[in-house]
């Protein structure tokens, strides 16, 4: 029996070995825009379906310009490697994003958020900001990324798909070392419940049958509970839940009372800021990030040039 097109699609996506996250926001966009036609098949419409279901994203629901840009990727991955059409691009084109400059909060606003956090968030935050990682690097630190002898933290498969090696805070080492620990007593507690196995990326646990079941694998941060692997259906301890983090920042940031829209990002952003400031150059920032391109790097020079640091006023 054929399977069905959203069924279909989820097949293709994980043969391309796009994450989980993806493969989710992408059926559900199939999803909406074929509910938008009242169900037609895809294979029956074409661009201006797709021009007129994007128009009612952007003038109905509102939604930002990077939302708009992920439907259109997605339903344009349903045509291209699901139903192998090639979609007419005269009337498809991204929108376009604003160019804003980053939110970047002063040491001393990383200092007062810093401590309104407490346990493994407060150091989260600590490398979120200290190492530079993007939120989702962060949560998907296992224990073998940490390296005490070179103080380094290696991302792997950030955005991009690439790897990177970050410096490693030297002041939060013992705090680092305390929380390995408990990830060890842990995974021995899941080991005696046969629920040891952690979700290997790619097709590491083909070549490495045992890896999933080493303690260096595990998450440096895993959940509190252990739940059902979406798609093996396995018992497993998966790493802690991102929007939980998120939201313990942004409660840290108003106790703190910082007059700022303050979220896990803006600790990366203060990350490449602070460094600028301390004299580093553009290139190492760049490294450091993971930016394949340096024109992106080069917006934190922007923040450091607005405002009083770069013009006196006249009123002065």
């Amino acid at each position: 029996m054929a399977k069905k097109l959203l069924e279909q699609m989820r097949d293709v996506l994980r043969l391309k070995h796009y994450s989980y996250r993806t493969e989710e926001a992408y059926v559900d966009w199939a999803k909406r825009y074929i509910l938008f036609h009242s169900k037609r098949h895809p294979a029956n419409m074409g661009a201006p379906e797709i021009q007129a279901f994007l128009v009612h994203l952007a003038t109905q629901r509102l939604v930002s310009a990077s939302t708009q840009n992920q439907a259109l990727s997605a339903i344009l991955f349903l045509y291209r490697e699901v139903l192998h059409k090639e979609v007419e691009p005269v009337l498809l084109s991204s929108a376009k994003r604003p160019e804003r400059l980053p939110t970047v909060l002063i040491r001393e606003e990383v200092l007062r958020l810093i401590t309104h956090l407490s346990g493994n968030y407060r150091l989260m935050a600590q490398i979120l900001y200290g190492s530079g990682l993007r939120l989702m690097e962060c949560v998907r630190l296992r224990v073998k990324d940490i390296d005490f002898e070179y103080q380094s933290i290696t991302v792997r498969d950030g955005k991009g798909e690439k790897d990177r090696i970050t410096p490693l805070p030297q002041s939060i080492i013992p705090d680092l070392k305390r929380q390995i620990e408990r990830v060890r007593l842990l995974h021995e507690e899941d080991s005696l419940a046969s629920a040891g196995e952690v979700d290997l990326p790619d097709a590491l646990s083909t070549k490495y049958p045992h890896a999933a079941r080493e303690f260096i694998w595990q998450y440096l941060f895993p959940a509190s509970r252990r739940s059902l692997d979406p798609r093996s259906g396995q018992e497993r301890r998966h790493h802690l839940d991102p929007s939980a983090l998120q939201r313990a920042v942004k409660d840290a940031a108003q106790k703190a009372a910082i007059p700022k829209r303050v979220s896990c990002h803006t600790l990366r952003h203060s990350f490449a800021t602070h460094l600028l400031q301390n004299g580093y150059d553009i290139r190492t920032v760049q490294e450091l990030l993971g930016h394949k391109d340096v024109r992106t790097t080069m917006i934190y020079t922007h923040v450091l040039n607005r405002g009083g640091l770069a013009v006196r006023s006249p009123l002065d």
